[in-house]
């Protein structure tokens, strides 16, 4: 790609799925969402691949995401607090995802008080820690290879989530119009 001095690239617009979008104010917020997106399918697309290999066949992307988050300190979790920790509207997917998980034996469900609540089984640690085995060996280890600044990453997934914080207030706008 042909890049000019200020590394800009030249001759080309922003990498967009939609160059319309793109015509507006502010071209680099559109190629950031199409970077988004693919980088959201793969990283979707990883992590089913991933639980699968470690022993974990047929649960979704989000599945094993909440497999996790119950497994996350080793404290139990609500639904309300999964909901708010992957900032997710639609709580029956939340839902689901626990009563599948528990079916399997990974979690089991508890109570704080009134509210329901999902902690992890020894099986699901289990799987936790052959699927944190594999990532090092199949992601970590790759992506070191890169020579990636690890505080940049840091940075740039703050910045992801100050954006998801206007892209929320945004979504509230639209729906109120």
């Amino acid at each position: 790609m042909d890049r000019k001095a200020d590394g800009k690239r030249s001759g080309i617009g922003p990498v967009v799925a939609a160059s319309h979008l793109a015509d507006g104010a502010m071209p680099a917020l559109s190629e950031m969402e199409y970077a988004l997106v693919i980088l959201g399918n793969a990283y979707q697309r990883w992590i089913a691949r991933c639980c699968s290999a470690a022993g974990g066949e047929g649960l979704s992307s989000i599945e094993v995401q909440i497999l996790h988050a119950v497994n996350h300190r080793s404290r139990d979790k609500s639904q309300a607090e999964l909901c708010m920790m992957f900032n997710i509207e639609d709580t029956h997917v939340v839902a689901y995802a626990l009563k599948k998980l528990q079916a399997l034996g990974l979690v089991e469900s508890g109570r704080r008080g009134k509210e329901k609540t999902a902690r992890i089984t020894r099986e699901g640690a289990e799987l936790c820690l052959r699927y944190r085995a594999l990532r090092e060996k199949l992601l970590v280890e790759s992506a070191a290879t890169l020579g990636l600044d690890e505080s940049r990453i840091s940075e740039i997934a703050a910045l992801m989530r100050v954006l998801s914080g206007q892209y929320d207030q945004a979504s509230r706008a639209a729906a109120s119009m």
